[in-house]
């Protein structure tokens, strides 16, 4: 009997002595050669790697690793039961998720928080209820968050006596428009 399966089929491969485990995924999600290998070391082994929900995605998700329920205007440390060994040369950002945000105002203080390269603890996902009246409980193995992976440019910076003019210039904070002359007015 041949296997006519369309769906994806995640295989997890199981973790090494070091604790690393590495994930593999076949059908039409799956991440387009070359990946970038991120070794994960599961503090949870019940909890799932990061994955991609659809080809294509940039953010693999990220799932709570306790239940922690959050009251309206609080914010708390949610653990994912992750650690991750990221490239020199590369970043992670961990996103909010819209349909946290726009179903139950659940969003991440820190929107991207950073984990950087050299970072090897767990990641800690900064969750804030902006709800004004519900609390919102986050159940463990609930998707929290979408972690991307970017590689980042080592940057020198160095002083100078002035920097080159461009059309812009020094105007920010709402300078491009779209949200009407807010300018202070006077009587007399």
């Amino acid at each position: 009997m041949s296997d006519n399966r369309t769906d994806d089929t995640v295989r997890h491969a199981p973790p090494s002595d070091a604790g690393i485990g590495s994930v593999h995924v076949t059908g039409p999600s799956r991440v387009p050669s070359p990946a970038l290998p991120v070794g994960v070391r599961r503090l949870d082994p019940g909890l799932p790697l990061p994955s991609y929900a659809h080809p294509g995605d940039a953010g693999a998700d990220l799932h709570a690793a306790a239940d922690v329920t959050i009251q309206p205007g609080e914010r708390t440390l949610v653990p994912t039961g992750l650690a991750l060994a990221i490239p020199d040369g590369w970043v992670g950002l961990v996103h909010p998720r819209s349909g946290l945000a726009a179903r139950h105002g659940i969003t991440i203080v820190n929107a991207p928080g950073t984990v950087d390269a050299g970072y090897r603890g767990e990641i800690l996902v900064n969750l804030v209820n902006l709800d004004p009246r519900d609390p919102f409980t986050v159940r463990r193995g609930d998707r929290i968050a979408q972690l991307l992976v970017q590689q980042v440019a080592r940057v020198d910076f160095h002083e100078v006596d002035s920097l080159e003019a461009t059309p812009r210039g020094d105007t920010g904070h709402g300078a491009s428009g779209g949200f009407g002359d807010h300018t202070p007015t006077t009587k007399d």
